[in-house]
C-alpha cells in the first residue's frame, strides 16, 4: 500500500504538488510576531563608575588601525598615561571583573595595582598589530625595519604612532607616557626605546623577551625548549588564540617521547602552517637571523634617551636571560648614572605584580612584590611622569638577597654590598668522592666520574607526571625552578657533588660560570649544570624543608656549540674538552648549616628536546636510529679540573 501511494504521488501534476507549499507560505505571512527585546545598540549605564572606558582604533602610519582600551579615572586632570602593548588581548587585560570600580577590572596579568590605582594613572592597553581587535599582520617579536623586516613599520614605529595619538586625543592627560609590561609585553618597552616619542618619559621592561636563542623562550645555548611548542601554535595559528594545542596523554613526558624529534611532533600538530615555527626549523643555530634581532645587541647600538627600569626575576622560568643581558649592554652608556635602573627580585616570571610572599616551598618572610610596587616602581614612575617630578629615593639597583631574605640598595650590578664590595670569581672544584672544595684537585686521585646517558630514558626536568606549561591551578609551571632536586640527585645518570656543612655564610652575587672538562662516547652531548643550596637535615619550624635541595642557578648547554654558536661541529668521541658557559644570575647566601651542591646531567626532558648524542645537521629532524646511549665522563684531575666559578663575596668583604 505504501509503495502504491508513492507511485500515485509521483504521477500528480506539478501544480498540485506545489499547492501545499503555497498555502504554508501564505499562512506564515499572516502569523503575528513579537518585537525583539534587544535594542539595536545598548548604552551601558555607568553613572556610578569611578572610571570612563574608551575603546578606540588608533591609525598607524601605514593605515592599519590598532585596537586600544583607554581607562580614565573619574576626575582625572593632567594625569600621566601608563601604556602596555600586548599580543594577549587588550579587552581581557582590562576586564578581569565586571565592576564599577577600576581596581577589580585590572586585577590580573600586567596590571601593577599597587601603582596604577593609588597613582591615578590613565591606563592604556593596546592589541599589537595582527592580534585580537587590531588590524594588520602578526609577526612574532616583529623585528626592526631592516634586513629582517622590509616593511615601513615595526613595534617601534607602532609605539611612536600610538603615543602621538594618545597625547593628542586624551584631554585628561599631562602628556607624559610611561610604557611597562611583562614578558612579550616587556619586549615592547624595549622596542619603544628605538627612536622614542618625545612624550615617552620612562620605560619599564619586566622579564622581557630579549634573545630567544641564548637563554629566553625558544633555546638555551642551543637546546630547544620543546615544551613551548603549544605556545607557538596558539599564538600564531589564529588572531584570537582560539586554536589550541591538543594532547593524548596526561603526562607530557610521554607526549614528547612518542613523537621522537621536535620536528616530527610539530608535523603531528600541523605546526608547519605557522610562520614562526618554520623560522625556528630553519635557524637552529645562532646565525644572523637571531643576532640581528636580539634586543640587548640592538639597544647597545642605540643612543640612550629614556630612563629605563629593567626588572629581573631570580627564578624566571621563561625569560631568565633577557633583563640582565640588556642591563649589561646599556649600563656602560649611562654616563650620568641617571637612566639605567635594575630590580632583581625572588620571583617567577611576572610574580612582581602578584603575591610575592613565597614561591613554591620557599618563603621570603614578606610580600616582596608589594614592596617592589610601593617602594621602588611607584616612586620611580611618579618621579618621571607626574607634574612637578616628585622626589624619589630609588637606588640604581635594588636586589633581593635570597637565603637572607632582605633587599639591598646598590649602585651597580653585580655588587656584593651597598658599599661596593668587589666580586671575587672563585673556583668551586669538583673533587673525587663526589665532593666540592675551594682547592684544586691533586694528582694520584680518581681522574673522572662517569654515567650513561640514555636518550630512551631522559632525565625529567621535574617529577613526573610532567604537566603542560600553564599558570592556572592545578598546573605549577611557575614553580619548577624551585622544585626540590632530590629526586634527580638520586639517579644513576646524574652526578651530584656536595660540600661539607658550612660553618659561616657564603654569598654569591652575579652569574656563576660552569667550567666542565667532559668527554662523551658520542659525537654530540648536552650538559646540564645545577648550583644547589642543600638545607639542613632538619629545619625547625619548617619540617618539610629538611634536606631540601633548592636550585639557585642552573642551565643547559648543547655541546655542538662548544667552539661556535653559529657553526655547530661534531664532538670528538672520548676526548676531554672544555665546556664553559654562564649560569643565570644569582644573589644568594648559603647559610651556616647548609651545604652547596653541584649536579650534572645530560638531559632535561621534556622541557628541552633530547640530544640524539649522534651529530646530525639539524636535531629538529633527528631520526630514531640517531638516538644512542653515550658514556659521559666529568674530569677532576690537575690537568683537567672541572669547577663552577662562583661570583663570591665573603662576609668579611661585605662588612
Amino acid at each position: 500500500m505504501k509503495s502504491l501511494d508513492r507511485v500515485r504521488a509521483l504521477t500528480l501534476p506539478a501544480c498540485l504538488l506545489a499547492a501545499p507549499w503555497i498555502f504554508v507560505q501564505h499562512a506564515a505571512a499572516q502569523t503575528p510576531t513579537l518585537p525583539s527585546e534587544t535594542p539595536a545598540k545598548f548604552a551601558p549605564a555607568t553613572a556610578s563608575f569611578d572610571y570612563v572606558r574608551r575603546d578606540v582604533m588608533i591609525p598607524m602610519r601605514d593605515g592599519v588601525k590598532l585596537h586600544t582600551v583607554i581607562l580614565v579615572p573619574i576626575g582625572a586632570h593632567r594625569a600621566p598615561i601608563l601604556l602596555t602593548r600586548t599580543p594577549y588581548d587588550a579587552t581581557a587585560t582590562t576586564s578581569y571583573a565586571q565592576s564599577a570600580h577600576l581596581a577589580p577590572m585590572l586585577n590580573g596579568y600586567d596590571n601593577a595595582l599597587d601603582v596604577i590605582i593609588p597613582g591615578g594613572y590613565i591606563r592604556v592597553v593596546q592589541d599589537i598589530r595582527g592580534k585580537y581587535g587590531s588590524e594588520g599582520d602578526y609577526v612574532m617579536n616583529r623585528p626592526l625595519i631592516g634586513p629582517l623586516n622590509p616593511t615601513k613599520v615595526d613595534e617601534s614605529t607602532d609605539t611612536y604612532d600610538t603615543i602621538d595619538w594618545l597625547v593628542k586625543h586624551i584631554p585628561e592627560t599631562n602628556g607624559s607616557v610611561g610604557e611597562l609590561g611583562i614578558s612579550y609585553d616587556g619586549f615592547e618597552p624595549l622596542m619603544a626605546l628605538v627612536n622614542p616619542h618625545p612624550a615617552l618619559k620612562v620605560s619599564v621592561p619586566m622579564n622581557p623577551m630579549v634573545d630567544g636563542w641564548m637563554g629566553d623562550d625558544w633555546f638555551h645555548y642551543g637546546a630547544f625548549r620543546e615544551q613551548n611548542m603549544p605556545y607557538i601554535l596558539e599564538q600564531e595559528a589564529t588572531r584570537d588564540n582560539s586554536a589550541k594545542w591538543w594532547t593524548d596523554h596526561f603526562d607530557d613526558y610521554d607526549v614528547y617521547m612518542e613523537a621522537g624529534s621536535a620536528g616530527e611532533l610539530g608535523k603531528l600538530h600541523g605546526l608547519e602552517q605557522v610562520g614562526f615555527w618554520n623560522k625556528l626549523l630553519a635557524h637552529p643555530s645562532y646565525d644572523s637571523w637571531w643576532s640581528q634581532q636580539a634586543m640587548d645587541k640592538v639597544l647597545a647600538n642605540q643612543p640612550l634617551k629614556i630612563p629605563v627600569m629593567l626588572v629581573a626575576s631570580l627564578w624566571d622560568q621563561e625569560d631568565i636571560y633577557g633583563a640582565i643581558a640588556v642591563y649589561a649592554a646599556i649600563k656602560p652608556k649611562d654616563v650620568d648614572h641617571d637612566k639605567v635602573f635594575l630590580v632583581i627580585g625572588p620571583w617567577h616570571h611576572g610574580q612582581e605584580i602578584e603575591d610575592g610572599s613565597a614561591l613554591g616551598a620557599i618563603d621570603f618572610n614578606s610580600n616582596t612584590s608589594r614592596y617592589f610596587q610601593r617602594n621602588i616602581l611607584g616612586p620611580f614612575l611618579a618621579h618621571y611622569l607626574k607634574d612637578g617630578a616628585p622626589a624619589d629615593d630609588v637606588a640604581p639597583v635594588n636586589a633581593f638577597v635570597t637565603g637572607e631574605n632582605a633587599w639591598e640598595r646598590l649602585s651597580t650590578w653585580p655588587s656584593g654590598c651597598a658599599s661596593g664590595c668587589p666580586i671575587h670569581p672563585t673556583p668551586l672544584y669538583l673533587e673525587p668522592s663526589h665532593t666540592l672544595g675551594l682547592t684544586a684537585p691533586v694528582s694520584g686521585q680518581t681522574a673522572y666520574d662517569e654515567y650513561t646517558s640514555d636518550p630512551s630514558k631522559p632525565v625529567p626536568y621535574r617529577s613526573r607526571p610532567s604537566q603542560p606549561v600553564g599558570y592556572a591551578p592545578p598546573l605549577t609551571w611557575v614553580q619548577w625552578l624551585v622544585d626540590d632536586q632530590r629526586e634527580a640527585s638520586g639517579r644513576t645518570d646524574v652526578l651530584a657533588y656536595q660540600s661539607p656543612v658550612l660553618t659561616e655564610p657564603v654569598k654569591i652575587s652575579g652569574q656563576p660560570v660552569a667550567n666542565l672538562i667532559a668527554s662523551t662516547s658520542g659525537t654530540d652531548a648536552d650538559w646540564v649544570v645545577k648550583l644547589i643550596d642543600v638545607y639542613p637535615d632538619e629545619v625547625g619550624g619548617a619540617p618539610n624543608m629538611g634536606g631540601y635541595q633548592l636550585a639557585v642557578s642552573m642551565d643547559i648547554f648543547r655541546g655542538r656549540y662548544r667552539e661556535s654558536f653559529a657553526d655547530p661541529k661534531a664532538i670528538t668521541p672520548n676526548e676531554p674538552l672544555l665546556y664553559r658557559f654562564a649560569l643565570p644570575t644569582a644573589n644568594h647566601v648559603f647559610l651556616p648549616g647548609h651545604r652547596i651542591m653541584v649536579q650534572i646531567q645530560s638531559s632535561w626532558f621534556p622541557l628541552y628536546d633530547r640530544n640524539p648524542q649522534t651529530f646530525v645537521p639539524n636535531i629538529f629532524w633527528a631520526k630514531p636510529a640517531d638516538y644512542k646511549k653515550a658514556e659521559q665522563r666529568i674530569f677532576h684531575e690537575p690537568s683537567h679540573a672541572s669547577f663552577v666559578e662562583l661570583p663570591l663575596v665573603t662576609m668579611e668583604r661585605r662588612q
